[in-house]
């Protein structure tokens, strides 16, 4: 007979190969997952965390408007949200027609045709994309406002820039550079052999444009104008500014009223729309694809304008003109009056300062975070990997409206300590804008051989140690050049500074928002201003990427 020590002993192993047992097919599951290649414990960790975090106000934003009861549907459908559908819908499809006849005739001039200063136009032409909108907006109301320059000046204005043809004027001028960007990377992309063969079929100049070389621009257009599309749907400022009426300003004037239900009911509406022109972008992009398979490849000839060369030429520098010498000229006169009459005070640089902090503290912690999204999708490319780095995108793709209500619910009722803090504030910046970040961060380790961290475990270090001491510093010009994209654009960011920041916590957008309201735009120029030249500082590095 056995004692009761050999027992409890034999029990204890049986019960551990039974465990084991249980084990392997979790185990072989989540090696699975990783396509045999997992990560450690503590990276999956930090990145299922990061996902989550950065989706995590937005499907509580779904929640609530599931939860927002039969009545407030019911009473937002039958009144407000035919008329905004229609006007969100209006504004989007007529900026992106706009912009892609701005764009593309832009992007064939200076791409493709000998226009003088080509190369000059090509960076001066992406300005208007590195201004905010509702700067421009503002600049355009100092113009043609009803106490602006043009009817101080003449006794009338050529366009009401309170109606639907002043927003769609401010909308197109600061957005057609997705459309010009797109297709001036796909002109460079072009094969002269092409063209030569359709000439030698008979074809003229206009039949081969539209035959051979617009439908392999097609695609590009496409994706510039549904990214134009995007970015009127989240836009707020000018709608604001300009008392249009859209989805965006409408769920701000619902939070503001205190109606939280309402603005989830409407912030959930706007969610669907987005998704529609994504998968839009998505089937368009699958549908339309146009490459090379044979032959070699020759860039394309530059086009001689002959007696259109000065026409040409007109048109680039009206479109310069009206979209950033005039607003920025706007803004250093009005920024002149103002600091003859004090403008830059203690408050303004306690503006600037409250700018630069919360800013500055998106950016650091973008640049953290960003670590071990990018770390999973290179060097742990899998299902779940790719699944992070999409849901750590959630935010950039939705308005900052719908980002503020979704924190504004979770730290109101789960961390209420924070709430009305301007760390508030910052974690919306980072929910926004750290796929900018992972981007930079992510080309830098693309060109990192994973044979480097091998090399760092095979001298004993653990992968924390790994990260920090070899892959940190080689990735440092993609990681701080990516932290510096996300300041910039939180220092522009409008609409989620104006729902969470605390009672008397002012940023220069705010101040922006609230003195052009009033008309006082020599208060208002200085701080537009700052914001334009801070805005200017990423060109360089977009430029640099195509």
């Amino acid at each position: 007979m056995m004692d009761k020590s050999s027992i409890r002993t034999r029990a204890a192993h049986t019960s551990r190969s039974i465990n084991a047992e249980r084990r392997v097919p979790v185990t072989r599951f989540w090696h699975l997952l990783w396509r045999g290649n997992p990560p450690g414990n503590g990276l999956a960790a930090a990145g299922l965390l990061i996902g989550l975090m950065m989706t995590g106000p937005i499907l509580y934003v779904i929640w609530r408007s599931v939860q927002a009861g039969q009545s407030n549907w019911l009473r937002l459908l039958d009144g407000r949200i035919p008329a905004l559908m229609a006007n969100t819908l209006l504004i989007t499809f007529t900026t992106m027609l706009t912009s892609i006849i701005l764009g593309v005739s832009l992007a064939w001039l200076v791409y493709r045709c000998d226009v003088p200063g080509r190369k000059v136009w090509r960076w001066l032409l992406v300005l208007p994309l590195m201004l905010p909108s509702y700067v421009g907006a503002v600049a355009y109301i100092m113009v043609l406002g009803p106490v602006g320059w043009m009817r101080q000046t003449f006794g009338f204005d050529p366009v009401d820039i309170y109606s639907f043809g002043g927003v769609l004027l401010v909308m197109t001028l600061f957005k057609f550079p997705y459309v010009f960007l797109a297709a001036g990377a796909a002109i460079q992309r072009m094969n002269q052999s092409y063209e030569d063969t359709a000439r030698s079929l008979g074809m003229s100049s206009w039949q081969i444009f539209w035959k051979v070389s617009f439908p392999f621009l097609r695609p590009a257009i496409g994706a510039g104008a549904i990214l134009t599309a995007l970015c009127v749907l989240s836009e707020f400022g000018v709608v604001a500014i300009l008392r249009y009426n859209t989805f965006t300003s409408a769920i701000y004037y619902q939070m503001e009223s205190l109606n939280r239900d309402g603005a989830a009911v409407l912030s959930m509406l706007l969610i669907l729309l987005t998704l529609g022109f994504l998968w839009i972008e998505a089937r368009g992009r699958r549908k339309q694809r146009y490459h090379q398979t044979g032959g070699t490849f020759r860039p394309v000839q530059t086009l001689a304008l002959k007696k259109w060369k000065v026409a040409a030429l007109g048109w680039v520098l009206l479109v310069l003109s009206l979209s950033v010498l005039l607003p920025i000229g706007i803004l250093l006169y009005w920024s002149w009056q103002g600091i003859q009459m004090g403008a830059l005070s203690g408050r303004f640089w306690g503006y600037t300062r409250n700018s630069i902090q919360v800013a500055g503290l998106a950016a650091i912690l973008s640049m953290i975070l960003a670590l071990p999204v990018v770390y999973l999708k290179s060097r742990h490319p899998s299902f779940l990997s790719g699944l992070i780095n999409k849901l750590s995108s959630t935010g950039y793709a939705l308005p900052g409206v719908i980002v503020a209500l979704g924190l504004i619910y979770l730290f109101n009722s789960y961390i209420p300590w924070l709430y009305n803090t301007f760390f508030m504030i910052s974690f919306a910046y980072l929910i926004r804008f750290l796929p900018q970040s992972v981007q930079y961060s992510g080309a830098s380790l693309n060109q990192i051989s994973p044979r480097v961290d091998e090399a760092g475990r095979s001298l004993g270090l653990s992968p924390a140690r790994v990260m920090a001491r070899i892959i940190v510093p080689l990735i440092s010009p993609g990681l701080l050049a990516g932290g510096a994209l996300v300041f910039v654009s939180s220092i522009k960011e409008l609409p989620a500074t104006l729902l969470l920041r605390p009672p008397g916590y002012d940023t220069l957008a705010v101040r922006v928002w609230v003195e052009s309201s009033e008309a006082v735009y020599h208060m208002a120029a200085p701080a537009a201003l700052l914001i334009t030249f801070v805005s200017i500082i990423p060109l360089r590095l977009i430029m640099k990427k195509r």
